[in-house]
């Protein structure tokens, strides 16, 4: 019977820390879109300053449609990012983590080129937050990828535990709607 008791607690036990440390890689996706989600009104914002200033509407309408063309980008290469590294874990588990660097260093030059964009785009009148300490940029690629990253690897070393369908079950969830980009049209309107 104490065998019994002993063997439930410990099954308990390792559903507990597989549960907590794949949890995390939805923490570090919501934390990772909202970054991101967040650069779109913020960058609008310092482009209808600068507009103003300079009494020229074209600097934000020509930044919009810009911006939004980059945006998109970013949001098909998040979704792509998410299901390549789930498809790494679940598909290619001798070598998820060759595969799930291949996709990270990808994403991250991705965050990196948009990071750049926005730098660039806002360069007018000093770099988004240079000069105006009201309005700053929490926006780091190479951090929202190496968090993601290192999340995604634990969860495919707990996720190794769990047998067949559990596994692909599991990743659905990072492949559904709350955790795609908000839609531009969305943010720029807020």
């Amino acid at each position: 019977m104490k065998r019994y008791t002993l063997l439930s607690v410990l099954m308990l036990l390792i559903f507990n820390v597989t549960s907590a440390q794949t949890s995390s890689v939805f923490g570090s996706v919501t934390e990772a879109k909202t970054k991101i989600e967040n650069t779109v009104p913020l960058v609008l914002e310092h482009l209808k300053k600068i507009s103003d200033a300079q009494g020229d509407a074209t600097v934000l309408s020509n930044g919009k449609t810009a911006l939004k063309k980059e945006y998109d980008a970013v949001a098909l290469e998040f979704d792509l990012y998410k299901g390549n590294m789930a498809s790494c874990i679940v598909n290619k588990s001798k070598t998820a983590t060759k595969c799930m660097n291949y996709h990270t260093q990808y994403f991250r030059n991705t965050l990196g080129n948009y990071d750049n964009f926005i730098n660039y785009i806002t360069k007018k009148n000093g770099y988004l937050g240079v000069e105006d300490d009201s309005v700053k940029k929490d926006f780091k690629p190479t951090e929202i990828a190496t968090k993601i990253d290192t999340d995604f690897a634990a969860a495919s070393k707990a996720v190794k535990r769990l047998k067949g369908n559990n596994k692909s079950s599991y990743f659905e969830q990072v492949k559904s709607e709350d955790y795609k980009l908000a839609p531009f049209e969305t943010l720029a309107n807020k």
